[in-house]
């Protein structure tokens, strides 16, 4: 991919999610899940940053068999999914900025309104990317950004990503398509929201280099640069933690063992609370230096570890094969 990217410490504090925090002065906390109906009807309401590709991702969901509703405004939502109104397919909705009537308190009071509406089975799905791809994606393509028609694409692309941080605070799934090519999107959505998907925790596991930011859909982050390095080993530095000397060389460090059974003990309770909670998708990011070798073999290894206790995971590897350009530095 050629998109320029911000300078890491700068990228990496932006991208952090606050999952779990408190609510600020004048917010509500959110509020707790209804227990759903069996019959309950499904919805996904579809938001995000203009231009990240909520109009592929509502034809594609078309596609998967959704019924598709486009910048309703928000006066017709409670309408639209009122009680007792039965849905032949499940519902998708797109709502951003150029909604009429569009407004982040507003949004998220219908959303407390539905989550908390056992007839209801309704999800959040937040579409973001990089903030330089986005002005390039505008400024090829000729068109107007909905907030910058008398100041610079950047200005509205900035002054939309703050109106909308609180909408992706509460997002249940987080897709970055920053590096997607329009397949890329298709098959994300395919993976997390296709009607035949199964109900209950889907989790991400994605291997990322630091150099290049933290994944910006990641709600848990495991940094593995304390292990040792196999960069520094010729025969090695050319493969990926996929191949098995790389793997035999990182299980020869005395702290990997011991390491991996904490992060299973962290996790094993952890993710049946995620579900009482309502929470639909987990993403675990684990981060090394140049995103090729320590990252990926843990990446895999932790994957393995979720599927053999049951758990609903896909593994991801944002890095390899990305020709990162980064210095490796041991820490």
């Amino acid at each position: 991919m050629n998109a320029r990217l911000d300078p890491p410490a700068k990228r990496a504090a932006r991208a952090r999610r606050t999952t779990g925090r408190s609510a600020g002065a004048g917010q509500r906390p959110a509020r707790r899940r209804a227990a759903r109906a069996p019959d309950a009807a499904r919805v996904l309401l579809v938001t995000g940053m203009s231009g990240a590709g909520k109009s592929s991702a509502l034809k594609t969901l078309e596609d998967l068999g959704y019924e598709a509703v486009d910048n309703l405004p928000l006066s017709l939502l409670a309408a639209l999914i009122s009680p007792g109104r039965a849905f032949a397919r499940p519902l998708a909705i797109g709502v951003d900025i150029r909604t009429r009537d569009f407004g982040v308190a507003p949004f998220i009071q219908e959303l407390d309104e539905l989550i908390t509406n056992p007839a209801v089975d309704v999800s959040l799905l937040f579409l973001d990317c990089d903030d330089e791809v986005l002005r390039r994606r505008f400024t090829e393509t000729r068109r107007r950004h909905p907030l910058a028609d008398d100041r610079p694409v950047t200005d509205g692309i900035r002054l939309e990503r703050v109106r909308l941080a609180r909408l992706r605070e509460r997002a249940d799934a987080v897709i970055d398509t920053t590096e997607f090519k329009p397949a890329d999107l298709r098959r994300a959505i395919e993976e997390s929201f296709s009607p035949e998907r199964k109900p209950g925790l889907a989790i991400f596991v994605t291997s990322f280099a630091y150099g290049l930011g933290l994944p910006r859909e990641a709600d848990l982050v495991v940094d593995v640069r304390f292990l040792q390095n196999p960069h520094y080993v010729p025969e090695l530095k050319p493969l990926t933690g996929r191949d098995a000397a790389v793997g035999a060389f990182i299980e020869r460090d005395a702290g990997f063992a011991p390491f991996l059974e904490n992060l299973k003990r962290l996790l094993k309770p952890l993710l049946p609370r995620y579900e009482q909670e309502g929470k639909s998708y987990l993403t675990i990011a684990v981060g090394c230096t140049g995103g090729k070798h320590r990252s990926v073999f843990v990446a895999e290894r932790l994957g393995d570890w979720l599927a053999g206790q049951g758990q609903r995971v896909r593994v991801l590897h944002r890095d390899v094969g990305r020709d990162t350009g980064i210095a490796v530095r041991e820490r």
